[in-house]
Parts: C-alpha cells; structure tokens; sequence
C-alpha cells in the first residue's frame, strides 16, 4: 500500500481542488507522488481549475524570436518571481515563442498541455498571456529587442520596417522598450480619447487663468505634448532627443515604420 498523510492530501487538495477522496484514491493509485497524483487528477476531469486560476498572475517571463521574415514575442504568467526565473519556465517561455513563429497560434495552442504540467510540477497558476506575431511584408525587415532582468525577459518589442536596415529596426525596438508608446500615429489614438483629452486640457487652461483669447492656442500646444508622450513617430528618439523618431527615419532615406508590438510582464 502506498504510504502517504494527512498533509500529503491537504497539498493535493491546495494544488488541484479537488475533494479529499479523490485526492486520497489519486495517492494511492501513483504510489504518494504527489506530482504524478495531480496528472492523474487532471486527466479525471476531478481538478478544480479555478482554484489555481483565480489566483493572479502577476509575474512571468516573455520571450521574443525573429526567424527571417516572422517574429513572435509570447508572454507566460505566473504568481511569483522564483517561479518566473527558474530554468524550466524560462526554456519553456523561449520555446513557446519559437512555436509561434514558427507555426502560428495554432502551433501554440498544441503547446498547452505542457504549460498545464509545469504548472502542476511549480504548483502555481501559470498560463500564456500576451502573444505577438508579425510576418514581414515583403521588402520589409523585422527588428526585436529583449530586455532581460533577474535571469528572465520582461521587455519585448518587434518593430516591422519598410526601407530599413535590420540595425535601424533593432535600434527603434531599442527605443520603444524604454519609450513604451501607446500608439504608432496620432490617426490611431481614438477620437473619443482625444475629445477628453482636449475638454481636459481646457479646463485646466481656464483654471489656471488663461486668456480667452489665448486658449485655442495653449489648448493644441498642449494638446500636441500629450501625442508627444503616446504617438512612437513623435517620440524624442532615446539616443537622441533633438530628433523624433520620424526625424530618424527620414534620415534613413525614409524609411517607414509599419507597425510595433510590445509585452511587458505585468502589463
């Protein structure tokens, strides 16, 4: 007979939710492991999904791969900093996004049941989150960057380029990572968030006591600032803040930024 306690059971029911008798028979069907308990429990059907999702995720790791003309940048979550950077969430976060790239969302959705395993094994709510995938138009090149911290990424970035170096689309990557824009152009921020925006701006003008006069003007002065701060083309360039980074593409023969993508851990 397998030799198992009290508390190997209460661990069993922590980690699946499932009710003492079926963690008890699940013991003893796999010899105490408790591991083993748990896959047995999950392929039942008798583990409590909720129980281990309704616990947040506010950690994890994301990795981001560049295969000639793909790139891809998926995000695996979990609860805790040491599970984000133990060798087999962070090897397993690196191979997802390679499974994209390579395959697509299909390709990664056939990786599931590992994430499940691992998250069986690490005992913590552990699932994919964010995923970005680009496939490069064609005379297009796709540029990445991974900023890493505490062993693990948690910063990264695709930019697609039209008319570009490889080197320049890195370097934006670069630029974004630490920029974090919201939006690619001013056409893009919704009109709806603009409207509030621009009634904000004015009420602060009339309270701070500018003159009628002068307030259409103060109003789109300020107004541009805050497109300024969000819109990547009118972003002071990080290695440069005498240019935006429309400057830095038109310096570049003109080259044109067709999109951006990215995933911060905790985002």
């Amino acid at each position: 007979m397998a030799e198992f306690t009290a508390k190997d059971i209460a661990a069993l029911r922590k980690l699946t939710g499932a009710g003492i008798l079926d963690c008890r028979e699940a013991l003893l069907k796999n010899d105490g492991d408790l591991e083993k308990a748990a896959q047995w429990l999950r392929e039942q059907g008798k583990v409590s999904a909720g129980k281990r999702a309704d616990r947040d995720r506010s950690e994890g790791a994301v990795a981001v791969v560049v295969d000639g003309h793909v790139g891809a940048i998926v995000a695996l979550e979990c609860e805790t900093d040491f599970v984000a950077k133990s060798a087999d969430f962070v090897q397993l976060v690196d191979e997802l996004a390679a499974e994209l790239a390579a395959g697509g969302e299909t390709a990664l959705e056939a990786q599931r049941e590992r994430v499940e395993k691992l998250a069986v094994t690490l005992k913590e709510n552990i699932a994919i989150g964010q995923t970005r995938r680009f496939e490069a138009a064609e005379g297009s090149v796709i540029g990445s960057y991974l900023h890493i911290q505490n062993a693990r990424g948690v910063n990264a970035v695709l930019v697609e380029l039209a008319g570009g170096s490889q080197e320049l689309a890195h370097d934006i990557a670069v630029h974004v990572a630490f920029s974090r824009p919201e939006y690619l152009r001013r056409e893009d921020v919704p009109e709806n968030a603009v409207a509030a925006e621009r009634q904000t701006i004015e009420t602060i003008s009339r309270n701070e006591g500018k003159p009628e006069a002068a307030l259409p003007k103060i109003i789109e002065g300020r107004l541009n600032g805050w497109f300024k701060e969000r819109c990547l083309l009118e972003q002071p360039y990080v290695r440069d803040e005498k240019q935006a980074i429309a400057g830095l593409l038109a310096s570049h023969g003109g080259a044109d930024l067709l999109r951006f993508a990215q995933v911060v851990v905790g985002s």
